[in-house]
């Protein structure tokens, strides 16, 4: 999937003239803590929560301040994953989208990336979650698949986690069975290390939030 297909359409741009407190107002009813400032379709900048705490006059036209704003954004046709590193490096909570002819299209928010990466992670799916470490220079993800198919089951996504000054691997499987007890004593019996496993749908949404925390993490190191 590219960028303009994730576009929101009800988070507003704002203008020179809109307030700090207006600019406050929308951050809080939309959960973001960022908003771009958009003339016509020129895109001018991010302006930041902590931005509009520091003016003195919060109240007046944003236009009236010196910001210093800076200027992240995505364009259209680029993959959700680079709008997901951006936005990780940059701590961002939405990241503003142009067209190739650097035109403001509208925003992505961090929401919508996490629901993006859990569906393409089969991680709402019904199935067994297990976790391994694996040195680096042993990783054969078809080896791995071959355990699993011979248990007679399916491997529905997976993603490697990596550390820095680590020679370790995690590696995250979602599988299509929910029972991943044979699964598990195979991996074993190949002399895999199994960090955790998962079988129950709340131990599952505790896995994906540390799984996508880690993410990125990861993807600002």
């Amino acid at each position: 999937m590219i960028a303009k297909e994730l576009i929101s359409e009800v988070i507003p741009a704002l203008k020179t003239s809109d307030t700090g407190l207006t600019a406050l107002n929308w951050m809080e009813v939309f959960k973001v803590t960022h908003l771009p400032i958009v003339n016509d379709r020129e895109f001018l900048g991010l302006v930041s929560e902590t931005d509009i705490y520091d003016l003195n006059l919060p109240e007046e036209p944003l236009g009236n301040h010196q910001l210093s704003l800076f200027r992240p954004y995505g364009i259209e046709g680029q993959h959700l994953f680079e709008i997901i590193e951006l936005a990780s490096s940059l701590k961002l909570s939405l990241v503003p989208i142009l067209d190739f002819q650097k035109n403001y299209l509208g925003v992505i928010t961090i929401t919508d990336l996490l629901h993006y990466f859990a569906d393409i992670s089969a991680l709402k799916n019904a199935g067994g979650i297990i976790v391994l470490e694996i040195n680096r220079n042993d990783y054969s993800l078809s080896q791995v698949a071959q355990i699993v198919e011979g248990n007679d089951a399916k491997i529905l996504s997976s993603f490697i986690t990596s550390y820095p000054d680590s020679v370790k691997l995690e590696l995250t499987l979602k599988l299509n069975v929910i029972d991943v007890t044979s699964i598990n004593q195979t991996f074993s019996r190949y002399g895999y290390t199994i960090l955790s496993s998962y079988m129950k749908h709340d131990e599952q949404e505790d896995l994906l939030e540390e799984r996508l925390d880690n993410l990125f993490k990861f993807l600002s190191i």
